[in-house]
């Protein structure tokens, strides 16, 4: 297979894409960014655009079920990406390959995106104080790493949603490499909206 792909020219999709990092890093602004970029997303609209994400979270709700087992939907995902929050990234079966895209962002300004998400809705925000969430994020953080290091059916990239806001050609460029070069990177870059970039550290 890999034989016929080189020779007509065509890249191997038989992987799936995922884009992943902690809530309000910027995953939904990765995803709006690779539709765009030529990769189709698996999604299924059912969480639909609010005042927290105007251009939508693109998000596929069976993937809240793969603690449960429930991961067939994995062979629709290939060629395509989908979006699974960092906390079920050890749920994902070693029955697939994976590319993950895991986006990072300034602590300070998920934390203040997250408060803003919670007053909003009516919910406590003193729960725990900004360093113990801090110090948990770190250690999810370090363990997820720990666990992606002992796969070897996982390639994962680390983007920087700062830097990508900063100047996201170079940034988008190793996405592209990553992905076997199989995307639009002008189209990409048409994505990013600084007025959406409202916590800033």
């Amino acid at each position: 297979m890999g034989f016929l792909s080189n020779l007509f020219g065509k890249k191997s999709t038989n992987y799936v894409t995922i884009v992943s990092g902690l809530p309000r890093s910027g995953t939904s602004m990765m995803m709006q960014m690779l539709d765009k970029g030529g990769i189709p997303p698996l999604v299924d609209g059912i969480r639909t655009p609010d005042v927290d994400n105007p251009k939508g979270y693109y998000e596929f709700e069976r993937v809240k079920k793969l603690p449960e087992g429930d991961y067939e939907w994995l062979d629709d995902a290939k060629g395509k990406v989908v979006k699974v929050i960092s906390a079920l990234l050890t749920d994902l079966p070693p029955l697939y390959d994976y590319k993950i895209i895991f986006m990072q962002r300034e602590i300070d300004e998920v934390l203040q995106s997250q408060k803003k998400m919670l007053i909003k809705d009516g919910k406590p925000t003193d729960a725990v104080t900004d360093e113990e969430l801090t110090e948990l994020y770190q250690q999810h953080l370090d363990t997820i790493d720990e666990w992606v290091d002992a796969q070897d059916n996982i390639t994962i990239h680390y983007a920087s949603y700062n830097a990508m806001l900063k100047d996201a050609r170079e940034p988008l460029q190793k996405i592209n490499k990553v992905l076997d070069n199989r995307l639009d990177i002008e189209a990409m870059l048409n994505v990013i909206d600084q007025s959406l970039y409202r916590n800033r550290g």
